[in-house]
């Protein structure tokens, strides 16, 4: 039992990441992906995955062996600019993700409301609970508290997509030829290479990376926790991948095969109850606001945690000033459900943040992890430095497709 426990706890920080990923919007993505391309874009989830379980173990080593935070680290020897660079734009796209997940969760649980409630029930009351839950939560003031109430919600998020997966398989044959890299044709719900950068803006987010290494340090793990450090952030990425791609073959499996797109993730409810029977539809919808209030409880501490980064100062999320911040932030979720709106322009600004943060967060690391001074013995080799090399072309050219499909949705407006 007490094995057991020393595993689970050594976990904690990569079922945190984990959380922070695997939210309505990578729900989207992947249900979107699989509605209009089936298996075909398995390969994107794959080297998504990949990518990101390689800068979280680069992150948390670089902390491991460096004491400093990312935050702390390029304040005191690239720029502070770099720091409040990150700090400005991670903070702007966690309020389109709030808006966007909270509109999301709210509307999905209206739409599942209607089987049991004459009308449904209104999406605003939806909002106001789970913004309430996770605020009171955050209040608590505790990381141990947050990371294991995510444990938990994670948990279930998980074990809903599974069981979805294997009551909505596509043919095995499909899967596996999904792991061929391959560019589908355009499909009925638009252009492929958008849906592929959507995909990995959802997988390969700066605001992990970032906050690994905030998390590395507050488990107190030394070089002597090496090990530990990457069996956690190979953990992130396993469920990363298994989840994602859960979800795609729900979609892939029904929608695709009868030719039908998906344009919200909330239309799911409706489209796949004919297909799959309401057991399946009520485990996916389960799963898709466990993943929504999943997500939420990192975007809320996320600015509170840099700030004290950038400040190097020991995280208190007690502070007043603190709750008031994460307060107007949660609030931001009533948007949607009050305003009846689609946050059209906040999500597209938001999406410009995140295609400009990944370079830089690459170039960042890179600089850094090349320092003597800093990494000693552990300065990074030649392949590790290749591999950035390759990972920043990688990510440019998915800012191009995040830009040009950002472009297009404003000239549609």
């Amino acid at each position: 039992m007490n094995t057991l426990k020393k595993l689970f706890k050594s976990l904690l920080p990569g079922i945190f990441l984990f959380g922070f990923t695997v939210g309505t919007g990578s729900v989207t993505a992947m249900a979107k992906a699989g509605s209009d391309y089936g298996m075909s874009l398995l390969w994107t989830i794959f080297l998504s995955c990949a990518i990101t379980y390689f800068l979280i173990n680069l992150f948390g080593k670089f902390t491991l062996v460096s004491g400093y935070t990312a935050l702390e680290a390029f304040k005191k020897y690239i720029h502070p600019g770099i720091s409040i660079f990150f700090i400005v734009t991670l903070t702007a796209h966690v309020c389109g993700s709030v808006i966007g997940v909270m509109g999301i969760i709210s509307d999905v649980c209206f739409e599942w409301s209607k089987n049991y409630v004459d009308g449904g029930i209104s999406p605003i009351w939806f909002a106001l609970l789970f913004i309430t839950i996770v605020y009171l939560i955050f209040w608590i003031g505790k990381t141990s508290v947050f990371q294991n109430v995510l444990a938990f919600i994670v948990g279930i998020m998980a074990i809903c997509f599974l069981i979805n997966f294997f009551i909505l398989m596509p043919p095995l044959g499909d899967i596996l030829k999904g792991f061929i890299p391959k560019v589908p044709e355009t499909g009925p719900g638009g252009n492929a290479f958008l849906v592929i950068a959507s995909m990995v803006g959802t997988t390969v987010f700066s605001g992990l990376f970032i906050l690994r290494t905030t998390l590395v340090k507050e488990a107190g793990w030394t070089m002597e926790d090496l090990k530990t450090q990457k069996r956690d952030a190979m953990f992130a990425g396993v469920m990363m991948f298994v989840v994602s791609a859960s979800i795609m073959a729900a979609a892939a499996g029904t929608l695709y095969l009868q030719g039908t797109t998906l344009e919200n993730v909330s239309e799911m409810i409706t489209l796949l109850e004919p297909m799959a029977g309401s057991f399946a539809v009520a485990i996916f919808a389960i799963g898709l606001i466990a993943a929504g209030v999943s997500s939420q409880f990192p975007n809320v501490v996320l600015l509170p945690w840099m700030l004290d980064d950038y400040h190097q100062r020991k995280s208190n999320m007690k502070r007043t000033s603190y709750r008031i911040i994460v307060l107007c932030i949660s609030l931001l979720g009533l948007i949607v459900p009050i305003f009846n709106a689609k946050p059209i322009a906040v999500m597209i600004t938001s999406q410009a943040f995140g295609a400009l943060v990944l370079p830089v967060t690459v170039l960042c690391i890179l600089f850094m992890g090349n320092k003597k001074k800093l990494m000693k013995e552990y300065k990074f080799n030649g392949l590790t430095n290749l591999i950035l090399a390759a990972i920043f072309v990688f990510a440019v050219i998915m800012s191009y497709m995040s830009f040009t499909g950002i472009v297009a949705t404003l000239k549609a407006l």
